[in-house]
């Protein structure tokens, strides 16, 4: 699944020409692929958890389609709720707070984020997507979860 791999590019700064303007920081981060069922929503787990004072968390998909109730058990293995969680289009987001973006699409068509700011690719695979028995299935949902930590992990340490 390899390391992290973070793209940096610059968010939006204040009109130019208001006199006095300061840039208005961007804190909040948005888990983004397709379904917005298993993967955004155990990343906004485990990023919420993670996260440092004032910075916001959101996920959201392009077709959004319920939650995935392995994502659920997968997360409440580690101490995590995200039963309450819902899947979200980027309509439902308020993007002039988001200042990076982290694509979890791998085989799939990611969503277009309209807004400028910094783009962060981590294609992993869908563990929806996995045909198979139960124990198959889990397995594919703790893989995605474990790599899920270990990059927000180290992507919260860098806000």
């Amino acid at each position: 699944m390899g390391g992290l791999k973070i793209v940096r590019k610059p968010a939006l700064r204040t009109r130019a020409g208001k006199a006095g303007a300061k840039p208005r920081r961007r804190r909040a981060v948005l888990f983004l692929c397709v379904a917005n069922s298993a993967r955004s929503q155990m990343a906004e787990g485990f990023a919420r958890r993670l996260a440092p004072r004032g910075v916001g968390v959101a996920s959201a998909g392009s077709r959004p389609d319920a939650l995935n109730p392995l994502a659920v058990e997968v997360m409440a293995e580690v101490g995590i709720d995200i039963s309450g969680h819902a899947a979200k289009t980027l309509d439902s987001i308020p993007l002039d707070e988001i200042g990076t973006v982290v694509f979890l699409c791998a085989d799939e068509i990611c969503p277009v984020f309209p807004a400028r700011v910094e783009r962060i690719r981590w294609p992993l695979p869908d563990p929806a997507a996995v045909k198979g028995s139960r124990d198959q299935r889990l397995r594919a949902f703790r893989r995605v979860r474990t790599e899920l930590h270990q990059r927000i992990g180290a992507l919260m340490e860098l806000l």
